[in-house]
């Protein structure tokens, strides 16, 4: 028997564009029924007005990928950790040109 998923809940209150955001995501390895532990980080995302989003995670070194939908997607963020590991710097890139600046704190 494996270790079994490490599963993290990331909660969103944030403003992007001016407005509002918030909601939950839930994040870790997928482990389907009767199989093993897949390698993948994934999560979903849900906001409280009922979207929902899919995305991969990788983390190499103190570089942190987030693909949207699938492992490499088009649109994705990138960021690196800083040297205390609490803070990651980077960008949301979408396919076609466009994307944001990322800035996330844990606290």
């Amino acid at each position: 028997m494996d270790g079994g998923p490490v599963i993290l809940l990331q909660h969103i209150d944030l403003a992007q564009d001016g407005y509002p955001v918030t909601g939950m995501e839930v994040i870790g390895n997928l482990r389907p029924f009767g199989e093993p532990t897949g390698p993948d980080v994934a999560s979903r995302y849900y906001d409280s007005v009922g979207h929902t989003f899919d995305y991969v995670y990788e983390l190499i070194g103190d570089t942190l990928t987030i693909w949207a939908g699938a492992k490499d997607s088009p649109a994705y963020y990138r960021g690196t950790f800083d040297a205390a590991g609490t803070t990651v710097t980077g960008e949301w890139v979408y396919p076609g040109g466009g994307g944001y600046a990322s800035t996330m704190t844990r606290v």
